[in-house]
């Protein structure tokens, strides 16, 4: 909220205003060793459009014993003020959040991971658990383990539940 008379300008601008001032005529202008003028040629920027990803996230937390409601209205609460969560898994020492996360690599995709405990750890009031392990697979990968029986199903049912 700004604290300002009606019609200050906002502070540190001393009251200055910022303005667009065009270049002039001539500005795009190429000049030869003879004084002619010409046109520059067209210079095409690469458009260095890098594409994101879906990465499948398995974060594991762990930590005291805290009792089973506290610990499920936590990640309820996770839940509802982050929808991308597909399912959780607690018991009162430890959580498991499954969920699918879109970076541009692998490095993006597990940095935001790490950080979801700790950013959300007051406002969804989560126990003071650490982070003791992260699991970052690409789409691709989750997709081959499930046909191969490996890993494990498709997270369903979504929600939140106990193990």
């Amino acid at each position: 909220m700004r604290r300002a008379r009606p019609g200050a300008p906002p502070r540190g601008t001393g009251g200055r205003a910022l303005t667009s001032v065009g270049a002039g005529v001539g500005f795009d202008e190429v000049r030869s060793a003879d004084g002619t003028t010409t046109d520059p040629e067209p210079v095409v920027a690469k458009e260095e459009h890098t594409r994101s990803k879906l990465w499948h996230i398995t974060l594991s937390v762990s930590g005291t014993e805290t009792p089973l409601k506290e610990v499920r209205r936590g990640l309820e609460q996770l839940a509802n003020d982050h929808p991308f969560l597909l399912t959780s898994r607690y018991a009162n020492d430890h959580a498991e959040i499954r969920y699918w996360e879109e970076a541009r690599d692998l490095h993006d995709a597990a940095a935001v991971a790490l950080r979801l405990w700790g950013e959300h750890r007051s406002s969804a009031k989560l126990p003071p658990w650490e982070i003791v392990g992260l699991e970052v697979i690409d789409r691709e990968t989750y997709h081959q383990r499930i046909a191969e029986g490996y890993g494990p199903p498709p997270a369903a049912p979504v929600g939140v539940h106990p193990y």
